[in-house]
């Protein structure tokens, strides 16, 4: 057989087992076995040295011109079979959108932390700003600066939760150790570090030895303070008027000031709103009984003083309520203790969406 006639072969067998190839795997296997450096074009290549130096050129670019049509057919093959792999392998992981698909189940925000980001844009509009203090206080900032005078009930064990390990206290008990039972020791601390005008609310946690269907141990409540020159009590009154009637969602809904005692406000004033009581059932409104929702009162003058500011050149006036109380009013739910027991399907049906949080510059609670 003539080496032309053995070269025409070797390609015709090359291109055969390329075309035959089924996946690329073979096609791979036949690379090696004709392309390879064992393969059926290296094997010609060799026969180069045997042959007369005449017959050697020509030979060789017979070899060659194998060599190109097998990676010619070769890259060809690949490319063929390289796209029908992809199609199987598409076809397999293909998702079928006509089956249900398993309901996953979301988060809610919870009704009080809900209550108090209402209340953070309500105030967030008036200019308030939001300040924090801890939840361990000391006497002074409890009670003392507060005007609480020694011998207090507040001050009393049934009514507070003291520390045992606390230092000694000194003569009016101002270093004994307290879980805070309000969050008023921040409106001191915010006077003792800041200049007037002032202007906060203050949402926290606060504690009292007290759990029943209206209260718990610990239990949320937020604060508002103002500290400026010629405050006074119309000022305290527009305040939380435009307050009520932007959380309850309720324009036309009354406002009504009680004469009350606080030991930290003179002039004191308990906030009642109008209502319909019914069945059971409570509506918010112009509908002639009246609620009570908060305390407030202007800045007795012993507690700016125990601040460091002069009450005849500053007055102020503060206001607080309970977040669960008026969540509880809002949202109609019935039992305090339920906000703290944890169950999941009170909370999907209490709760909020996680994107339902009220703007801090526009819309307010609705």
């Amino acid at each position: 057989m003539s080496d032309h006639s053995s070269l025409e072969e070797s390609q015709a067998k090359a291109l055969a087992e390329f075309d035959a190839a089924a996946d690329l795997a073979a096609l791979d296997a036949a690379r090696v076995a004709h392309l390879g450096k064992s393969g059926t074009v290296a094997g010609l290549m060799a026969r180069l040295g045997k042959l007369p130096p005449d017959e050697k050129r020509a030979f060789g670019q017979a070899v060659n011109t194998v060599k190109q049509a097998l990676e010619a057919r070769l890259t060809e093959r690949q490319t063929v079979l390289k796209a029908k792999a992809l199609e199987a392998r598409l076809a397999s992981e293909r998702i079928d959108i006509s089956l249900p698909v398993e309901a996953q189940r979301g988060g809610k925000i919870h009704p009080i932390s809900q209550t108090i980001d209402e209340i953070v844009a309500i105030f967030g509009e008036m200019g308030f700003s939001v300040a924090e203090g801890p939840d361990i206080e000391d006497d002074f900032h409890n009670f003392t600066a507060l005007n609480f005078p020694i011998g207090h009930p507040a001050r009393e064990m049934h009514d507070t939760f003291y520390l045992p390990d606390a230092p000694e206290p000194g003569k009016d008990g101002s270093h004994r150790m307290l879980l805070r039972t309000h969050t008023s020791p921040v409106q001191v601390r915010t006077m003792l570090s800041k200049a007037p005008p002032i202007r906060v609310i203050i949402p926290g946690r606060t504690y009292r030895s007290d759990s029943d269907m209206t209260h718990t141990p610990m239990f949320h409540q937020v604060e508002g303070l103002v500290i400026d020159k010629k405050t006074h009590m119309g000022h305290l009154r527009g305040c939380l008027t435009d307050f009520v009637r932007a959380y309850f969602e309720v324009d036309d809904v009354p406002v009504r000031f009680r004469p009350s005692f606080f030991p930290f406000t003179e002039p004191s004033a308990e906030v009642d709103i109008g209502c319909l009581r019914r069945g059971g059932e409570l509506k918010i409104g112009n509908f002639g009984d009246w609620l009570e929702i908060l305390g407030s009162g202007m800045v007795h003058p012993n507690v700016i003083r125990a601040c460091g500011l002069d009450p005849e050149e500053y007055q102020g006036f503060a206001f607080g309520m309970g977040i669960e109380r008026i969540a509880m009013l809002k949202y109609g739910i019935p039992d305090l203790r339920t906000f703290f027991d944890a169950d999941t399907r009170w909370l999907d049906h209490y709760g909020f969406p996680p994107l339902d949080i009220p703007s801090l510059i526009t819309g307010l609670a609705r």
